[in-house]
C-alpha cells in the first residue's frame, strides 16, 4: 500500500476514459477523478462517472468523484473562420449586440454585461492572459479597443478583467442542471467556479443538498479561488467550504503570475488552520500534455506545493488530453513522495496556544502527539462522519492515518484528505471486537507486525456521527 499522503487528482478526459488505463491510472495513484463540466452533456458525466466506479473496484480502492462546474461564461463568441490573428495596435470591438460571427474588426459576446462593466483605460486580457487589449470607449453595446499584445483569438476564448471587476453570478442556470446531474451519481465533491463571497458558496451548497436529498447523499464543496475579488474574502469564502482550490489559471490572469505564489502558499496554510482541505491546480505538469517527461520547474512546483502542506495536486489536460496520462500519473506521485522525505515539521508548534473545546477535536490531537512521540507505526481512526481523520490530517506527521467507516461515502470523501488512507469495515457494535478487527486489518496489510506500537481512536457507544471520546495505544503481540 502507497506511503504517500499528498493525494493526486486526474481530469477525466478522451485521453483516460478507456477503462482499462482508468484502472492503470487509479493504481499507479490517482485519489480523486475530475470530471469537467464544461465539456460534454448529461449523459457523458453520467457514463464516465460509472466508468470510474467501475475502474475503481477492479483496482481494488475507492476514489472520489469531483464534478467541476463550469461557471460563468465571460467569453468571446465566435468566429466565421473559427479563429483569427490579431495584430499590436489594430482596433477590434467586442460586441454583445453582435449576432453574426465574427470577423478581423469586431466579434460578439457571450457575456452580454461587458459593455456596463468596463470603461475606457481597462486593460482586458483575452484566452488566459496571452492577448492584452485595452478599452478606447464604450458606445452602446459596443466595447471598442486597442490592441496591445496580439495572437490568435479563437471561438469562445475566456474574457478577464485586470484587477477583477467582472459581477457574473458564479452560479448559472447549467450550473445549477449540473448540480442535478452531479447529485444523481453522488458525486463526492462540488467544485465552483469564480465565487466571490460566501454568499456564492452557501447558495452553491443549499443546490447541492436539496438535489442530493433524494439520495441522501451531501457532497463536500470546494470553492475555486480564480477571482480577484475573492482573495480579500478568503476567509468567509474557506469557511463557507469544505476545502478551496488554489486556481492558478484564471487567478494569474486576474492579479498577475507574481503575486500566485505568494497566496498560493497563503491558502494553503489558512486552509490547513481551519480545518478545510485544498488541491493546488493548473500547469502543474503542463509539458506532459505532449513530452513523456517533465521539465525540472514542473517538478519543483509540485514538489513546493507537497512541502506547503497542499492535500492534493492536480491534474487537468495533462490526463483529460494529453499524450501520456499514466506516465504523468507515476510522475507525479514519485515527486510527491521525494518531497514529502524532506518535509520539516513541528507537532508541537501546531499545538502551541490552542484550545480545544470539543471532546472528539481533542482526541484526534492526542492521538497525533502520542503516536509522534512513541514512534507509532499507524494512527487508527474509527470515524463514522469523517471529522476525527479530518482534523488529524490537519497537521504534518510522518506517521500514517488509516481511517476504518462503515460508510462509503464517507470512504470517498476521505480520499482526498492528505495523509488518510480511507478502508471500508463492516460495522461492528462490539467495541472489543472492533479493535480487534482493526488490529487484525493492520496485519494482514503488513502495516504492522509483533512488537509494533499503533493509536487507535473510535467512540463508545460506537457508531454515533461527533461520538469520538476514546484514544488506545496497543502493542502487536
Amino acid at each position: 500500500m502507497s506511503r504517500r499522503a499528498t493525494k493526486i487528482v486526474a481530469t477525466l478526459g478522451p485521453a483516460s476514459s478507456d477503462p482499462a488505463l482508468l484502472e492503470q491510472m487509479i493504481r499507479a495513484g490517482v485519489n480523486v477523478v475530475r470530471l469537467n463540466f464544461s465539456h460534454g452533456t448529461a449523459q457523458d458525466h453520467i457514463t464516465r462517472a460509472g466508468l470510474v466506479r467501475e475502474a475503481a473496484q477492479r483496482a481494488g480502492r475507492e476514489v472520489a468523484i469531483m464534478a467541476d462546474l463550469q461557471g460563468p461564461k465571460i467569453r468571446v463568441g465566435k468566429f466565421a473562420d473559427g479563429k483569427i490573428f490579431l495584430e499590436p495596435g489594430q482596433k477590434f470591438v467586442l460586441d454583445a449586440a453582435r449576432t453574426e460571427l465574427g470577423d478581423i474588426d469586431a466579434v460578439g459576446l457571450d457575456y452580454k454585461a461587458l459593455p456596463r462593466e468596463v470603461k475606457a483605460g481597462d486593460v482586458l486580457l483575452l484566452n488566459d492572459g496571452l492577448i492584452v487589449i485595452t478599452v478606447d470607449s464604450v458606445q452602446g453595446e459596443a466595447v471598442h479597443t486597442t490592441v496591445k499584445v496580439g495572437g490568435e483569438l479563437s471561438n469562445n476564448k475566456g474574457i478577464n478583467k485586470q484587477g477583477g471587476g467582472l459581477t457574473a453570478p458564479a452560479l448559472t442556470g447549467k450550473d445549477m442542471e449540473d448540480i442535478r446531474t452531479a447529485m444523481s451519481f453522488q458525486a463526492d465533491y462540488v467544485a465552483v467556479s469564480f465565487p466571490k463571497n460566501a454568499t456564492d458558496m452557501e447558495m452553491a451548497r443549499q443546490l447541492c443538498n436539496v438535489a442530493a436529498a433524494e439520495y441522501n447523499h451531501k457532497p463536500g464543496l470546494i470553492a475555486k479561488i480564480e477571482r480577484a475579488e475573492a482573495i480579500p474574502k478568503l476567509l468567509e469564502i474557506l469557511l463557507a467550504s469544505d476545502g478551496i482550490m488554489v486556481a492558478r489559471g484564471d487567478l494569474a490572469v486576474e492579479v498577475g503570475n507574481a503575486l500566485v505564489p505568494g497566496l498560493q502558499k497563503r491558502m494553503i496554510k489558512l486552509a490547513r488552520e481551519h480545518d478545510r482541505l485544498v488541491i493546488t491546480a493548473t500547469q502543474m505538469m503542463e509539458s506532459m500534455i505532449t513530452n513523456p517527461v517533465p521539465t525540472r520547474a514542473e517538478v519543483s512546483d509540485v514538489a513546493n506545493a507537497v512541502l506547503d502542506g497542499t492535500d492534493a495536486v492536480m491534474l487537468s489536460a495533462e490526463t483529460a488530453a494529453g499524450k501520456y496520462p499514466l506516465e504523468t500519473i507515476v510522475e507525479m506521485a514519485k515527486i510527491c513522495h521525494a518531497a514529502e522525505d524532506h518535509e520539516d515539521f513541528e507537532l508541537e508548534a501546531d499545538f502551541t496556544g490552542k484550545t480545544f473545546q470539543r471532546i472528539d477535536q481533542t482526541i484526534a490531537m492526542g492521538a497525533l502527539f502520542t503516536a509522534h512521540h512513541l514512534g507509532a507505526k499507524a494512527i487508527v481512526a474509527m470515524t463514522d462522519s469523517g471529522s476525527t481523520p479530518l482534523w488529524m490530517s490537519r497537521h504534518l506527521i510522518r506517521v500514517p492515518i488509516y481511517a476504518l467507516t462503515s460508510k462509503v461515502a464517507t470512504q470517498r470523501k476521505m480520499a482526498l484528505y492528505r495523509n488518510v488512507r480511507p478502508l471500508f469495515a463492516d460495522t461492528i457494535a462490539d467495541r472489543d471486537t472492533a479493535l480487534r478487527e482493526a488490529e487484525n486489518y493492520l496485519k494482514s496489510r503488513g502495516i504492522v507486525h509483533a512488537g509494533d506500537v499503533y493509536a487507535i481512536t473510535c467512540g463508545e457507544p460506537m457508531g454515533s456521527p461527533g461520538g469520538t471520546n476514546m484514544l488506545k495505544i496497543c502493542r502487536v503481540e
